[in-house]
């Protein structure tokens, strides 16, 4: 197996070049925004509730801040995901590359997995970064650790699921931007597609609802691990990249 050369070389262009930093840097300054306003919200909810406790009954640590954390990370990785996978083939294909590459000895799966797992070790590093902000959770407070760790287990498919997503998309092009963009544009679609699934109704409306990225998140974000909700990223994950391998076998036989 050579996808460990693969893999290294990958690892090697994200470091050596501003796309990780940049990267990690934007996603650590939002994240952390966003945990602030969270946190500071329920605190300040807390305090007024100690002195009407009926404003606070149903008030909870994994409902105040937990979900939504997790939520507003998922919006971040919408928008970030697409600027670590636009390269991954866009920029093979453009320096020409890629012909070199697929004709070394090894398979263009190997090339494909080395590239993917490339992509999502840097994602797990970028979700590293967000342990911090349970641990702050925890030291001021009492925190539910079961909705934490399912809620880190959606993130993790779920961004496996864009970064799948933007492989796909960067073997189909040559240029970065293209990818990026149209990468960005079909994760976006599957974001808001569940949007229109109460006003569809019927079996469209539940379509709509089983398609939509978000709809199989919120349950790991209350925490509950659904199979239905795991089996849906694992086969959008084995779709992305099955189509990105018939993409580079087409792209041999071309020449």
């Amino acid at each position: 197996m050579k996808i460990w050369p693969v893999f290294k070389k990958e690892m090697r262009l994200y470091f050596s070049s501003p796309i990780a930093y940049v990267v990690f840097a934007i996603f650590t300054l939002i994240a952390g925004w966003f945990f602030y306003n969270v946190f500071a919200y329920y605190t300040l909810i807390s305090m007024q509730s100690a002195m009407n406790p009926m404003m606070g009954r149903d008030m909870s640590v994994t409902e105040g801040v937990v979900r939504p954390l997790f939520q507003n990370i998922s919006v971040i990785l919408l928008f970030l995901l697409p600027l670590l996978t636009m390269r991954l083939f866009a920029e093979e294909k453009k320096s020409g590359t890629i012909e070199l590459l697929l004709t070394y000895p090894v398979r263009d799966g190997e090339v494909l997995m080395g590239k993917y797992l490339a992509a999502l070790a840097v994602f797990v590093g970028m979700l590293t970064l967000t342990l911090l902000y349970p641990a702050l959770v925890a030291w001021a407070t009492s925190l539910e650790w079961g909705p934490l760790v399912t809620g880190y287990l959606g993130l993790l498919l779920q961004g496996a699921v864009f970064i799948g997503t933007g492989v796909l998309v960067s073997s189909l092009t040559e240029n970065q931007v293209v990818a990026g963009v149209g990468t960005f544009g079909i994760l976006l679609f599957l974001w808001v597609i569940g949007w229109a699934a109460d006003s569809a109704g019927g079996t469209l409306g539940r379509v709509l609802s089983h398609v939509s990225v978000t709809e199989h998140f919120d349950s790991f974000a209350r925490g509950v691990i659904d199979t239905k909700d795991v089996i849906y990223y694992l086969n959008l994950i084995i779709l992305s990249l099955f189509l990105t391998l018939r993409s580079l076998e087409s792209k041999r036989w071309r020449g």
